[in-house]
């Protein structure tokens, strides 16, 4: 089963995956918190983010992420864990899946190369100021790799900040790469090289 892996500079970032008990906590709920209150705007509810809800989600979340095993990675901006949340995801390339990226809507179209990745030439879409005002601005990596998808998504939630944070979202996705998790089993003839 493929999964992802990235170098997340520590600095910049506070990982979600992996993240359990107090660890983190407060950034996951910051974080949820903030796609809550996006989500409310985006269907034209006026209220912010459930605490409660917040509260809850950040609860479950670790869990799920452990089951995810690889499958997905969340990171949030470790100065304002309200301002950017990124998620990367690795999915099997269905023809279910080619079908859904092919009937996106026409704005999604105006997408740039972006390359330096070891996944390879990947596509970049940015929408600081998105068709719908009342959705949250956002920025999207994808790589087709033949057997599989790797998408990593940026949701930003101030306008006038995108393009501060984008240089770090772009290093981020730059440093994503995709590791096949295979066990080897134990045998005569298994050669065991212990790392260096």
């Amino acid at each position: 089963m493929a999964r992802l892996q990235a170098q997340a500079d520590p600095a910049r970032w506070v990982p979600v995956t992996g993240s359990f008990g107090l660890r983190g906590r407060r950034a996951r709920k910051k974080a949820i918190g903030m796609l809550l209150s996006q989500a409310n705007a985006a269907f034209g509810r006026e209220q912010p983010g459930s605490r409660v809800a917040a509260w809850a989600m950040s609860q479950a979340l670790p869990a799920l992420m452990r089951r995810a095993d690889g499958r997905v990675l969340v990171w949030v901006w470790k100065d304002d864990p309200e301002l950017l949340v990124t998620v990367a995801q690795v999915q099997e390339l269905t023809p279910q899946l080619r079908a859904a990226r092919a009937s996106m809507p026409i704005e999604y179209d105006d997408t740039e190369s972006f390359t330096g990745s070891p996944l390879g030439v990947g596509e970049k879409l940015v929408m600081p100021l998105p068709p719908n005002e009342r959705q949250t601005p956002f920025a999207s990596y994808t790589w087709d790799t033949g057997t599989h998808l790797v998408t990593l998504t940026a949701v930003i939630a101030d306008r006038e900040r995108f393009g501060v944070v984008l240089p770090a979202v772009d290093e981020l996705a730059r440093s994503l790469r995709l590791v096949d998790g295979f066990t080897v089993g134990e045998g005569p003839t298994t050669l065991r090289i212990d790392p260096v």
